[in-house]
């Protein structure tokens, strides 16, 4: 049995249901899912469709080529489609904060998660013990104003030598720059501390508190150029109220911290998650 995952978009017009769906059949394709959203604003068309073929002579290569020649041409698709047998390959890039990325390894570790993590990188060796706990290779790329480029060289050739597929920043401290965002585009994951826009910054529960906030929250997003601007993947908030503390309303965010994170991680992963014009569509 194979089983595809195909990811299209293109300009909103009669009949992409229908073809798509025929030519699955007319392949001897068994579709499983289907879904699909039309931006009207934008007049453009989205599709998620899981399809499996029981043929053992089935080509990935070969129902790509007919996909384009038969379908994308004609309607000019933009379109993606994923061998569901192959796991995605995702580095984590940390610092000094710990909680997400015990999170992310558990479960990964439980086979909650549908990848694979090739090493984990930091610009700290604080968390070391914690990948080898994990029997997951550590690399230590420390991160100064003076060696920044030769850093993110190393991080490259990293990631290439691994043939990563995404990066998740699990707390990572540093900015990340312009090359490696072009480099891995929609497809560098962080996590920010707060329900963006509000309350951005260094001490963002300090800033709840002083307020008097009733709801805080957490937001996964992929980065892009703009800080902290680029497409959101996931959200959530919980409510608090004034017997909080601001040792209540970190460990409170840091909850949602982790929840987020990995929703946002296992819905990449499963490739329920497409970019237009900086916003997310995100199938269920």
């Amino acid at each position: 049995m194979h089983k595809i995952t195909l990811l299209i978009h293109c300009v909103d017009q009669p009949n992409i249901i229908a073809s798509v769906t025929t030519f699955m059949a007319s392949n001897d394709g068994n579709i499983v899912y289907i879904d699909q959203h039309v931006d009207r604003e934008q007049n453009i068309f989205f599709m998620r469709l899981e399809c499996e073929f029981a043929s053992n002579s089935f080509s990935l290569e070969k129902f790509k080529h007919l996909f384009n020649s038969e379908l994308a041409e004609k309607f000019q698709l933009k379109w993606k489609i994923y061998s569901a047998e192959r796991k995605p390959k995702m580095a984590l890039f940390v610092s000094k904060y710990d909680h997400c990325l015990y999170d992310i390894l558990g479960r990964y570790n439980s086979g909650e998660l549908f990848l694979e993590i090739p090493f984990i990188l930091s610009n700290h060796l604080d968390l070391k013990p914690i990948a080898d706990s994990f029997n997951i290779p550590f690399y230590h790329v420390p991160v100064t104003k003076a060696t920044k480029h030769e850093a993110e060289q190393e991080q490259l050739n990293l990631l290439e030598t691994h043939q990563v597929d995404f990066i998740v920043l699990a707390r990572y401290m540093q900015i990340v720059s312009e090359t490696l965002i072009d480099k891995y585009p929609n497809k560098i994951i962080n996590i920010h501390h707060s329900f963006l826009p509000a309350f951005v910054g260094a001490k963002p529960y300090h800033s709840a508190y002083k307020r008097g906030v009733k709801i805080i929250g957490s937001t996964s997003h992929y980065i892009t150029e703009e800080l902290d601007a680029g497409p959101i993947i996931e959200q959530d908030v919980a409510h608090v109220s004034h017997t909080f503390s601001i040792k209540d309303l970190i460990a409170k965010g840091r909850d949602l911290e982790k929840i987020v994170l990995s929703n946002a991680i296992k819905l990449h992963a499963n490739r329920k998650v497409m970019v237009y014009n900086n916003k997310t569509i995100v199938f269920s």
